[in-house]
């Protein structure tokens, strides 16, 4: 993977492909990568500025969402850990949980030299004045005053950025030669090029990636989130027990696998399909390495589309890069324009955007033209408004994990619909994408990953 500094968002602008699908650890991005990435980031202003060496106390302040879920994603653990120097990209998922539990019993954590205890970690999860429901506040203290103080929002797919910074951040570093805000004005930047082929937003997309990286690095670097999507989703297939939390979900992804196997035609099976969206959530749900695709969340759709429609680890190379680098435009779009994180916007920010990447994705290597792409990806949002986000107990378990498996036959029935067609339909995603962030504006909080709506309320615990 990429190593370089990720791309600043502006309104519209491209992000990365290899910023989009980041390599990290379950069972959220928002509440597990976001938070352990801010500590990481505090941690390395207090080192910058000399304080580091002069904390004797740590306070963790978790507002609004990431208090509310916070314990059945992990957030107190991944914030501990990012304090720690622990990177999501790199760390051994074993060393990031536990904490909390630890801490909850009475014990301690050490970060350095420094003692965290239970009562340093503090919980708001009322508190929604931030700039987004996403936000953790780091504080440290030495010689009885405030050394530094920071609160960060974790404003969905592991991105973050400080409070105050603007919400569309500021330009990519260095140019881009293609620009666009909208699918319209993409499908604009297709025609003046003359062109409808397949390909055409792909080489747009990967224009973009040049334009920041080297060619070997863009290319290393998408090989590398395959080789992680797929070696997440073969985990998966053969991994069987209890995912972790009270609701003792068991894991249903290689069991199913194994009757697939034993019936003769598990690759060919179209249940396929919906066990390895299911492979990868579960190990998603189990705290294990995942690619945000965009969020962990939904980290499943787009997975699980690819192995099943490129011939799982043996695809095509330029298949793949064409499928992620077309995804990518459309994810780019949807956080420019809406959100990709369930906390601002409910799952049809999440699994909605994956579907509808998933769908452009697999449009763009069965051969259709942008129209026809731009379809496909509408398609999958407009079946997708209004989706809440209501995970029972707090854990990426119950409804997410299948859920991704229905949105992984919705992109390819989106795909196919469009493939049908010549591109040209009623609805654009432009709009699409527009109503799904009126819709997420209006939706109530309590369905919105606060767990104080929906299923979440209405199934009892056992």
């Amino acid at each position: 993977m990429s190593t370089l500094t990720p791309l600043r968002v502006e309104r519209g602008a491209y992000v990365s492909a290899l910023d989009l699908f980041s390599v990290g650890i379950g069972p959220s991005s928002s509440h597990t990568v976001g938070p352990m990435r801010a500590g990481l980031r505090f941690r390395g202003m207090l080192a910058a500025s000399g304080e580091l060496a002069h904390v004797d106390r740590y306070e963790i302040v978790l507002h609004g969402s990431l208090a509310a879920t916070g314990v059945g994603h992990g957030t107190p653990d991944a914030a501990i850990a990012g304090l720690r120097g622990l990177d999501p990209l790199t760390v051994d998922p074993g060393e990031v949980h536990g904490s909390w539990q630890l801490l909850d019993a009475g014990g301690e954590v050490r970060v350095d030299r420094v003692a965290v205890r239970r009562g340093d970690v503090q919980w708001e999860p009322r508190a929604r004045d931030h700039g987004h429901p996403n936000a953790v506040t780091f504080r440290a203290l030495g010689g009885g005053r405030v050394l530094e103080e920071r609160t960060y929002l974790s404003v969905g797919g592991g991105f973050i950025r400080d409070k105050g910074e603007p919400a569309r951040d500021s330009a990519p570093v260095g140019p881009l030669p293609h620009r666009f805000s909208s699918m319209s004005e993409l499908l604009e930047l297709c025609r003046a090029a003359g062109g409808d082929h397949p390909g055409e937003i792909a080489r747009i997309a990967r224009e973009n990636e040049l334009a920041q990286r080297t060619a070997s690095g863009v290319d290393e670097g998408l090989d590398a989130v395959w080789r992680s999507m797929v070696e997440c989703l073969e985990r998966g297939l053969s991994t069987h027990g209890v995912l972790p939390g009270r609701l003792a979900v068991p894991r249903r992804a290689a069991r199913a696998w194994a009757a697939l196997v034993e019936r003769g035609d598990a690759v060919a099976a179209p249940e396929s399909l919906s066990v390895y969206a299911m492979a990868v959530n579960e190990e998603n749900a189990s705290g294990g390495r995942v690619v945000t695709a965009p969020t962990n969340g939904a980290a499943g759709v787009i997975p699980a589309v690819m192995y099943h429609a490129l011939g799982g680890r043996s695809a095509a190379r330029a298949d793949v890069h064409r499928f992620l680098l077309t995804a990518t435009t459309v994810g780019s779009i949807i956080k420019a324009n809406a959100s990709i994180s369930g906390a601002e916007g409910g799952c049809q920010a999440e699994v909605g955007s994956a579907c509808a990447m998933a769908a452009a994705g697999l449009t763009a290597v069965r051969g259709g033209t942008p129209l026809q792409i731009e379809n496909a990806a509408e398609i999958a949002i407009e079946h997708h408004l209004g989706l809440t986000c209501d995970p029972v107990g707090g854990l990426v378990q119950i409804p997410c994990i299948e859920r991704n498996a229905v949105a992984a036959a919705t992109a390819v029935t989106a795909a196919r619909l469009a493939l049908l067609g010549d591109g040209r339909h009623v609805v654009g995603l432009d709009v699409a994408v527009e109503t799904m962030r009126q819709t997420g504006r209006d939706m109530s909080h309590r369905y919105k990953e606060t767990s104080e709506g929906g299923l979440a309320v209405n199934v009892v615990e056992c």
